[in-house]
């Protein structure tokens, strides 16, 4: 006998292949499938709105998203919740960028502006991860008139510590080692669940979230029950509940058939 929950996916690495850059129909049937019986189906994703552009077949099923690591979150047009960056520590990582000649990414609250100096942006966002829409990106002046909700600077991991020293309001979600994403504190895909449990009426026991990446650990530790991928990294497999096969390897529809989901 089948079981409902709210399932809660993250994007890269998870629905959508690295490889591929699109979505098994492995995940596309199940997904389906699970709609079906009753389940409900959310986005949880680093991406802002503009960049979400790899769901294809499965938008009509999805429910509500957590977007930019849970700094937006939405069901339809109405508004779960917002968490701006205050100006300051914005100010501070734009600033550090621009000094050291490292590319960053600024998502406004509407717009999104790209500093790409060393061309990482387009090596990495476009050329590995085939994001489309950043040539909409707007001028720098423009998107800090706006709240930010998230900064993507591109720095090794062991610059890390110091940067976010000096961002006290902020807390990073590395998936990618050549680059993190930094949002205000209180915001995580494991906080934007706790918003979408309480703006949807459901129990957080009730949830399933399926990742792979540094910045799923907090929603694979605060969901009901937590999946990792199998292409996932070893850090976040440590906190899983239960560990699926890879994305590539029918991972989430192996997942939901053995948490009696389909």
């Amino acid at each position: 006998m089948t079981q409902t929950y709210a399932l809660f996916f993250d994007i890269d690495g998870t629905l959508v292949s690295f490889k591929t850059h699109e979505i098994p129909q492995s995940t596309i049937q199940a997904l389906t499938q699970a709609k079906a019986n009753g389940s409900r189906v959310y986005i949880a994703t680093g991406r802002p709105p503009l960049i979400i552009t790899n769901l294809g077949a499965i938008e009509p099923l999805i429910d509500g998203y957590i977007t930019t690591n849970g700094a937006l979150c939405y069901v339809g047009t109405e508004l779960v919740t917002c968490q701006p960056i205050p100006k300051e520590d914005v100010l501070t990582c734009v600033n550090d960028c621009q000094e050291k000649g490292n590319s960053l990414i600024v998502v406004g609250r509407k717009d999104v502006a790209v500093l790409d100096p060393k061309g990482d942006v387009d090596r990495i966002f476009r050329q590995m991860l085939a994001v489309k829409n950043l040539d909409k990106a707007s001028p720098l002046d423009e998107v800090l008139q706006q709240d930010i909700l998230q900064l993507t600077p591109f720095f090794p991991a062991d610059y890390e510590p110091e940067l976010m020293a000096r961002m006290p309001q902020c807390v990073s979600g590395r998936w990618h080692p050549e680059f993190t994403d930094i949002t205000a504190n209180g915001a995580d895909k494991g906080k934007g669940i706790l918003a979408m449990a309480r703006h949807e009426g459901f129990d957080v026991s009730r949830t399933i979230a399926f990742g792979d990446g540094g910045n799923d650990t907090s929603m694979i530790i605060q969901a009901g029950i937590g999946v990792a991928m199998g292409n996932a990294i070893e850090e976040l497999k440590q906190q899983a509940d239960y560990i699926t096969t890879s994305v590539d390897d029918n991972g989430i529809l192996n997942a939901l058939r053995h948490l009696h989901v389909i």
